[in-house]
């Protein structure tokens, strides 16, 4: 029905609780992590992956091309740039506390030469997306109307998007509700930066951050549905874990989040659209639940009930 301009998938690969979903067989999480990323990318209605772990640690162009090289033509990676750009704190790596002032936070060449270069370089057309995810940012970086947030951001698209190659889409998601301000959407269309839409138990929920998109409208859809509201991360591995079911399902937000999708679609963009386990309890079940309200979307609006694929199908 939409032809190539669809991408959904799931953050990572690496889950053995998946046996049955994704994968034939079951296997210990060490060879997923190595060769699982073939067979997820063989699954019909997943079509695209969260390379989150770009975010602890910058990828080079090596590893993007070995990447690129497991997975078809159609498919398509969203990237994380990595927290050396876009966290504003370095941290301490056990415990995740502040520790120092991140001189690199936003910087153009940085972003470049870390997140942007090597992707490009490395997984060619195969990148759909490179997001730019905020951490949660410190209080002076958030006063007088985020002022000094834009104008770092302004420095950074001004510098980075003349570099940017066709057919790849550059999103913003932030993890500080202050931060959702017309000025920021103003700024955002002005370089051609999407929005991703974060759901996140840190933001709020879908609904209150429409009208980001639609002052961006018309133009691509990218959304990471990372966690469920009223969640921690490590209270959701716990509750969720292995992965095999759908825990928690969120009704609301699927089929609000399907609505979104069926419009963008239907008037010609492309979405993009990657699911963590955290969200409802299994990410590749997440995404079969969502492309089946997009396809009720699209044929009923206003009318869209959620549930599985008719025919879920294994990748082998």
């Amino acid at each position: 029905m939409f032809g190539d301009r669809w991408h959904f998938g799931t953050s990572s690969w690496h889950f053995p609780g998946w046996a049955g979903i994704v994968y034939a067989d079951a296997w210990p999480e060490t060879q997923l992590s190595r060769h699982g990323l073939q067979a997820l990318s063989r699954h019909p209605l997943l079509r695209s992956v969260s390379l989150d772990r770009a975010f602890y640690r910058s990828l080079d162009r090596a590893t993007y091309a070995s990447l690129a090289a497991q997975v078809p033509d159609n498919f398509r990676f969203l990237v994380k740039a990595p927290a050396s750009v876009t966290d504003a704190v370095l941290r301490d790596p056990g415990r995740g506390q502040a520790i120092a002032a991140n001189t690199s936070f936003l910087d153009p060449a940085a972003a470049i030469s870390q997140a942007l270069e090597p992707a490009c370089a490395g997984l060619g057309a195969k990148l759909g997306t490179l997001v730019f995810q905020l951490s949660p940012l410190p209080r002076t970086l958030l006063r007088d109307a985020a002022a000094p947030m834009l104008d770092r951001l302004e420095a950074l698209w001004s510098h980075l998007m003349p570099a940017v190659p066709a057919g790849v889409d550059i999103a913003l998601e932030v993890r500080d509700p202050s931060l959702l301000l017309p000025a920021l959407a103003r700024q955002l269309r002005a370089h051609g930066v999407r929005y991703c839409l974060g759901l996140h138990d840190r933001m709020p929920p879908i609904d209150a951050q429409l009208d980001m998109l639609r002052a961006l409208w018309p133009g691509n859809l990218v959304c990471r549905w990372n966690l469920q509201r009223g969640l921690r991360y490590a209270q959701a591995r716990e509750n969720f874990a292995p992965f095999d079911r759908l825990h928690a399902p969120d009704i609301a937000t699927r089929t609000r989040l399907a609505r979104v999708i069926a419009a963008t679609l239907g008037a010609g963009h492309r979405a993009c659209v990657t699911i963590n386990n955290k969200a409802e309890g299994s990410a590749p079940l997440s995404v079969f639940g969502l492309i089946d309200a997009v396809l009720r979307a699209a044929r009923s609006p206003g009318r869209i009930t959620a549930g599985g694929p008719a025919t879920p199908a294994t990748a082998r």
